[in-house]
């Protein structure tokens, strides 16, 4: 991303409310142009409602929406700079992918050549030239996708929005299509809003994600920033598996703090918490079990171990609670009932706040 974008998407207290139920409550955030931005949380968290405010198929109670500097609060969806992929993709079956391509096109004054030439870029640029005659009952569900993609494309949008765009294709074909829209945005610098409840697709497709909790922006940060330093208990449970166990701030510093979980002592940043009882967050993959007698570290017994090929998988019962812990490199299984001392990494370990 140079540093010469300009803001695309600016939300500046914005509200949308459904009768006394509010779906966006007093929302603020900037998306830079030629950046992916994913919106992300649970259902009924508010993501599809803000994504719907920057099209224009809602209008917003309250605030101000900016799309490429100008004030489109007010406006229809037909007068804002934006183009919607849906989930369902929308597309007209009775149409060939070429007509169903051009037909946004034909709203415009271009010449009947123009369309067809711009029609057939956007084809070219999603990797389905040779496709033009075909209607949409041959294509699979992948091609689809990019048919609804290119018909999108093709307007050349100041802001591309995705709504679920991976949720009717299968797991395989879902990485394969993520890989391709994330390639396709990066290449023609495309500004992106992308809504998903999958955290591993945010992750995967992001430059930043913003988590969304109950109508507000809960966090939001670069995928890296939300895996590793996630600040309240409930993003570090939605955004990646994690442990949250008990433990007990016993001294700070400027940045740094002490922890104490059970047998173990960790630094790490304080977050300005006070001194006394703080939860942690610690990623499977953080914990190190060690099955030998004389190991040191948080005791605790294999309650269940299973293999994945990649890796293991464990439930363990510890003293700070119920763990579940990926062992990326297992060689060897450790059976269930095998007593265990547990130590944790630094990376993958942070206080948040309830």
């Amino acid at each position: 991303m140079n540093s010469t974008a300009h803001i695309a998407v600016e939300f500046l207290n914005v509200t949308k409310a459904f009768g006394n139920v509010k779906a966006v409550r007093d929302v603020s955030f900037q998306i830079q142009s030629g950046e992916l931005v994913t919106l992300l949380g649970p259902s009924g968290c508010g993501k599809t409602t803000t994504l719907r405010l920057i099209a224009g198929l809602e209008m917003a109670t309250g605030g101000q929406i900016m799309i490429g500097g100008r004030d489109v609060t007010q406006l229809p969806a037909t007068d804002r700079d934006v183009s919607m992929v849906f989930q369902s993709y929308a597309l007209f079956p009775h149409m060939t992918v070429l007509q169903n391509v051009s037909y946004g096109l034909t709203m415009s004054r271009l010449s009947k050549d123009m369309v067809e030439e711009q029609a057939l870029n956007g084809l070219k640029l999603v990797g389905l030239t040779g496709f033009e005659k075909r209607l949409p009952s041959e294509l699979s569900g992948g091609q689809q996708q990019r048919v609804a993609v290119a018909r999108a494309l093709v307007l050349e949008p100041e802001v591309l929005l995705f709504d679920e765009p991976l949720s009717n294709l299968d797991a395989k074909l879902r990485r394969r299509v993520r890989e391709e829209i994330r390639d396709l945005q990066q290449q023609l610098q495309l500004t992106v809003v992308y809504v998903t409840h999958d955290q591993e697709e945010a992750l995967a497709v992001s430059d930043r994600i913003i988590v969304m909790q109950e109508a507000v922006i809960a966090q939001q940060g670069s995928p890296r920033e939300l895996y590793e330093s996630p600040k309240t208990r409930f993003v570090a449970d939605f955004i990646g598996d994690a442990n949250l166990v008990n433990g007990k701030l016993i001294s700070t510093d400027n940045v740094m703090g002490t922890l104490q979980l059970d047998e173990l002592t960790i630094q790490l940043p304080h977050l300005n918490l006070p001194i006394g009882e703080v939860t942690v967050a610690v990623r499977p993959e953080a914990i190190l079990l060690d099955p030998r007698p004389e190991a040191t570290g948080i005791p605790g017994t294999v309650h269940k171990a299973v293999y994945l090929g990649s890796h293991l998988e464990y439930e363990i019962k510890s003293a700070v609670g119920e763990l579940f812990v990926i062992d990326p490199l297992g060689t060897e299984i450790i059976a269930e009932g095998h007593p265990v001392r547990l130590q944790i990494r630094e990376r993958g370990v942070n206080l948040v706040q309830d």
